[in-house]
C-alpha cells in the first residue's frame, strides 16, 4: 500500500550481516520541530540502537549453540550415574 505522505527515513547498515542487512528507522516529524534535535544526533542514536540489537541478539545464541551439546551430554551422564548409584545403594540396604 502506498500512502501520499512523505516520511523521513534513516537506513543503517548492519554491524553483523549474519543477523540483518540493514535497519530502517522512520523518524517522527516532531523530533526535528521541537526539542532541538539535530539530524546527526538522530543518525547516531539509530546506529547505537542497531549495534545494541546486534550485540544482544547474537552473543547469547551463538554461545548457547556452541556449549549446549557438551553440557547436555555431561548432564545426562551425571544423571545416569546418579540413577545407577541410587539403584545399587537401594539394593545394598
Amino acid at each position: 500500500m502506498v500512502k501520499g505522505i512523505s516520511r523521513r527515513v534513516i537506513v543503517v547498515k548492519s554491524p553483523d550481516p549474519r543477523l540483518f542487512e540493514e535497519a530502517i528507522f522512520i523518524v517522527r516529524e516532531e523530533a526535528f520541530q521541537r526539542g532541538g534535535v539535530s539530524a546527526d544526533q538522530v543518525v547516531r542514536e539509530a546506529n547505537k540502537v542497531a549495534q545494541g540489537y546486534a550485540r544482544r541478539s547474537a552473543t547469547p545464541a551463538r554461545a548457547l549453540r556452541r556449549f549446549a551439546p557438551p553440557l547436555y551430554a555431561a548432564l545426562g551422564a551425571l544423571l545416569a550415574t546418579g540413577a545407577w548409584g541410587c539403584a545399587l545403594w537401594m539394593q545394598w540396604l
